[in-house]
């Protein structure tokens, strides 16, 4: 799915429109795997009715038809072989368990995470302190800000506004470096450890210099303690992503190899910060080793996040801040002190909607949840391309359809016209970008996740949004949804 990045408008508070999600197929909206069903049915009937044994050709006609076009989960049936071969093949080579072997020693500069992502490597940036993460097989380097900002919510719409046109210039600039692989925002909910009101009252408290005497002091210390951790905040991210491929000669001409990819990807930090502020938004400082330490371990064990962040240097080797185990299952992810389940946006709002429209799912209380969009850039040459591939295949399977006398299908229509308007912002000179929206959501037990994805999903409806849940890929999709790593999908 692609957006335009969004305009300016002369008005208080300009409604957004998203693309809807796009159905098309090789012919007649058909996938591949769809048309070889239809065409085996077919050959089975043409079979049947040279020998004579029509009634013989019944079940498997009967399978392919149903494989082809019934839907399970928002797919067909068909669609749903290469996610179960997969996954059986995972469970064959006993891929769905993960255990920390901490007797044996990791390949030095790797990251301590399951699954592919144990390819990444880490690189601290000597000009910077940054902590750069390298993934050599999908040819990336990755550096993350923390970023802080005030309430959209409470902002008057003449000020939610100008963010909304200030954070599309943000994208536009993503869009016309050439050299952004990916960009993702994260934000998370965290429970608040109460270091920041413990610290007050250590510079405050009882001032009459008997301090701790008093049955108030006592009491008040007390509330502190027990309130403090017991509260909740957000935190959110950005990182981006650099394609080291089509770099190539940048990072040559910089001195190569991962000095080179450095130096290309902080003249990228440098842009997105200068962005971010003339947005309004306030960077931090981009993350040490230390600090990404501290996320990843947090999401894999998010009982110690209060932990780790009152005592300091506390599991800030990023060496060792990965999961101690993972257990993967159809539907959901076990991973030390939680259980968790991801979440694609699979449709955004399909009419006009106002700028917070997922207020209900960013507020939503009680729900220990990471909501991440993760945007990728297109050149405008390739998103050209793209767009005309589109717009042939649409029309052309318009053709067809009318040909065999097909009724043309409302969803077809309002998606062509997605294309066309995509073509006229790209020629007016604007940025399109995929968005893919997940949402991670972490529980104590099984049945608190249950209810909690219930929640999610009531606030998502709420949204004007739809959700599916991945099932058969919960490992990979917590790495994208959970992780500020910007990984390509």
């Amino acid at each position: 799915m692609s957006v335009p990045v969004p305009r300016a408008s002369e008005s208080a508070l300009t409604p957004v429109k998203f693309s809807r999600l796009a159905r098309r197929g090789v012919l007649l909206g058909l996938s591949a795997m769809q048309l070889a069903l239809v065409g085996t049915a077919a050959g089975c009937l043409l079979v049947g009715l040279y020998l004579g044994a029509v009634v013989l050709a019944v079940p498997p006609i009967v399978v392919c038809l149903v494989g082809a076009f019934v839907p399970v989960g928002g797919r067909a049936l068909v669609e749903w072989a290469p996610i179960g071969v997969v996954w059986v093949w995972r469970s064959a080579g006993d891929q769905l368990v993960y255990r920390c072997r901490i007797l044996k020693p990791r390949p030095a500069g790797t990251l301590a995470l399951p699954g592919d992502a144990a390819r990444l490597r880490q690189w601290v940036d000597p000009e910077t302190g940054a902590v750069m993460v390298h993934d050599p097989h999908a040819a990336t380097l990755t550096a993350i800000v923390a970023v802080t900002h005030p309430a959209f919510v409470l902002l008057d719409p003449a000020e939610q506004e100008r963010r909304v046109v200030t954070w599309g210039r943000v994208l536009a600039t993503a869009c016309r470096s050439g050299r952004l692989a990916s960009l993702q925002v994260m934000e998370r909910t965290l429970p608040d450890s109460g270091k920041g009101l413990a610290d007050w009252w250590d510079r405050n408290g009882d001032r009459t210099g008997d301090r701790g005497s008093s049955w108030a002091s006592h009491t008040y210390a007390d509330l502190v303690d027990r309130a403090g951790p017991a509260g909740e905040r957000h935190a959110s991210t950005i990182s981006i992503s650099v394609d080291l491929k089509s770099s190539g000669k940048a990072i040559r001409a910089a001195g190569g190899g991962m000095r080179g990819s450095a130096a290309i990807l902080r003249q990228q930090m440098a842009t997105i910060t200068a962005a971010l502020q003339a947005a309004d938004l306030s960077p931090g400082g981009w993350l040490g080793p230390g600090d990404l330490a501290v996320v990843l371990r947090s999401a894999y064990d998010p009982a110690v996040a209060g932990a780790l962040e009152r005592q300091g240097d506390v599991g800030r080797d990023l060496a060792h801040a990965g999961p101690v185990a993972v257990a993967e299952s159809w539907g959901s992810l076990r991973s030390d002190s939680a259980h968790h389940c991801v979440l694609w946006i699979s449709e955004w709002p399909r009419s006009l909607v106002y700028p917070g429209f997922l207020a209900p799912v960013l507020l939503s209380s009680g729900v220990r949840r990471t909501f991440t969009l993760l945007y990728t850039p297109m050149r405008t040459d390739r998103a050209a391309r793209d767009i005309r591939k589109k717009k042939t295949e649409y029309i052309s399977d318009a053709a067809q359809r009318q040909k065999i006398g097909q009724i043309e299908d409302a969803q077809q229509a309002a998606e062509l016209n997605d294309v066309l308007q995509q073509e006229a912002d790209l020629t007016a000179g604007h940025g399109v970008l995929r968005v893919t929206g997940l949402i991670s959501i972490s529980a104590s037990t099984t049945d608190e996740l249950e209810q909690a994805v219930a929640v999610i999903e009531q606030a998502a409806i709420q949204a004007s949004c739809e959700t599916r849940r991945l099932y058969g890929q919960q490992a990979q999709a917590f790495t994208l949804a959970a992780l500020p790593l910007a990984r390509p999908l």
